[in-house]
């Protein structure tokens, strides 16, 4: 395969890092999005096509005429959506890379670690389940027609800008001021955050591979952390001392059905991953950026400009009640 890669997005959490690599390691890189590159300025040499995703219409205009090599498509979230795509790059590019979710795997696993052929399944949650969807098709679409799809599930994968915490900035105005925070169940769970520039790593190794072509990778770091040590990773990071409060699940997503469904329908569980499958395609992947270091970029981020940090009152309200009914438990 050739040299040329259109990301749609290209400018979030998990595909911006992506762009970066792909542009170091001697890819032409086009982007394709609203033209809000927001937080995650992209270099200069990326070309920047500009359209809203929403709007197939203009999605088409955008890309009129051209080719690539590679299409990752970091936006899809519907099987309508991965439909319309195939029709517009059916015989205009040699990989279709579909962003899934490693939150389509069995809920809850089975048996751990979780690798490529653990089966999909997660009646908790609509986004995982969507997720699925637009999986089997593009399945159906290598099987029936040699669709050139590869299939990749990151995990949590986080940068700066993003506090693994639920809560958004309510919990973590809590964490730096010291104040009780909640964390689901018993805090013992085990879970997996991966840095964007990790994530990276592996993902580029898969661009422009025929071998990847028609199958399926997740991405994850091999550092697996208690939800507890998260927290105090993210406290000592802060200067603060961790003052959890533990909540179970249930209770939380009683309290508020859309907290509940990430929870019930992810970070409820352990999730561990034995990355063997791309490591043997990509052996340059390689983690080095573990939380603890994460946690530090994360606060002095969210601390060097004070409305990083916004507080959504209902957040607010929500948590405190929380606190309130099982700080004493």
């Amino acid at each position: 395969m050739g040299r040329s890669v259109l990301f749609v997005g290209g400018s979030g959490i998990i595909s911006s890092a992506s762009v970066v690599r792909a542009v170091e390691h001697g890819w032409e890189v086009s982007v394709l999005n609203r033209g809000r590159s927001g937080q995650r300025p992209l270099p200069s040499a990326v070309e920047h096509l500009t359209a809203d995703i929403a709007d197939r219409q203009s999605v088409a205009a955008a890309v009129t005429g051209r080719d690539f090599d590679v299409v990752c498509q970091f936006r899809a979230f519907t099987p309508d959506t991965v439909r319309a795509d195939a029709d517009l790059w059916r015989g205009r590019t040699g990989q279709y890379v579909f962003i899934s979710s490693a939150s389509a795997y069995q809920t809850p696993p089975r048996h751990l670690p979780v690798t490529e052929s653990t089966p999909l399944r997660n009646p908790y949650w609509a986004y995982s389940r969507n997720k699925i969807a637009c999986e089997d098709l593009l399945v159906e679409l290598w099987r029936d027609e040699a669709f050139p799809a590869t299939i990749v599930r990151p995990s949590h994968t986080y940068d700066r800008t993003l506090s693994p915490l639920d809560g958004g900035g309510a919990t973590l105005a809590r964490l730096l001021a010291g104040a009780p925070v909640v964390v689901h169940g018993d805090g013992a769970s085990l879970w997996t955050l991966t840095h964007t520039t990790d994530f990276a790593k592996g993902f580029v190794g898969l661009l422009g591979r025929p071998e990847a072509v028609g199958d399926v990778f997740h991405i994850t770091s091999d550092e697996w952390l208690t939800w507890d040590a998260i927290v105090g990773m993210l406290a000592d990071a802060a200067g603060a001392e961790a003052n959890i409060v533990h909540v179970p699940s249930d209770l939380i997503a009683a309290a508020d059905p859309e907290w509940g469904a990430g929870l019930l329908g992810d970070k409820t569980h352990s999730l561990i991953f034995d990355n063997t499958k791309v490591r043997t395609l990509v052996p340059e992947f390689v983690c080095t950026t573990p939380f603890s270091e994460g946690a530090r970029e994360i606060i002095a981020w969210h601390t060097a400009e004070p409305d990083r940090i916004r507080v959504d009152p209902r957040q607010e309200a929500l948590i405190a009640g929380l606190v309130e009914r099982f700080a004493a438990r």
